[in-house]
């Protein structure tokens, strides 16, 4: 057969709700990411999102952060290997935050560029809150 996995990557807020899978399957994996820290509490990263580079710069300075990512990439690694291996077509990672627009976008950019380098798959990426504010 020979098909491609399509890995779905979201970041959303926890105020509204975990995305819904829409290939059809359910399950996935769904992380917290409201164990590291905020920068949305410092007044000058409010407006900013994980895609801006002081965000990026203080969440690659969290320790926590840098330990939560590489335990994600193992066990999505894993399942990603597997389901290649099955010919399974779709796999889904969120990860969640307060407001879906710090920690959780990224976490997503993160996850996304450890995987671009696997033939075997494709990547659709989502930051549901940043595209509900109309954000890129």
């Amino acid at each position: 057969m020979n098909t491609k996995l399509t890995v779905t990557i979201n970041s959303f807020s926890y105020k509204r709700s975990i995305p819904f899978d829409k290939s059809g399957n359910g399950g996935g994996f769904v992380f917290d990411c409201r164990a590291i820290p905020n920068p949305g509490r410092i007044e000058a990263y409010k407006d900013l999102t994980g895609k801006d580079n002081a965000i990026i710069t203080f969440l690659d300075n969290e320790p926590e952060m840098k330990q939560f990512l590489e335990l994600v990439f193992k066990i999505v690694d894993q399942s990603v290997r597997i389901y290649v291996e099955r010919e399974f077509t779709s796999l889904m990672v969120n990860f969640g935050c307060t407001g879906g627009q710090h920690r959780s976008v990224y976490s997503a950019e993160n996850l996304a560029k450890h995987l671009a380098g696997n033939s075997n798959i494709i990547i659709n990426i989502n930051h549901i809150e940043l595209e509900k504010k109309g954000i890129n």
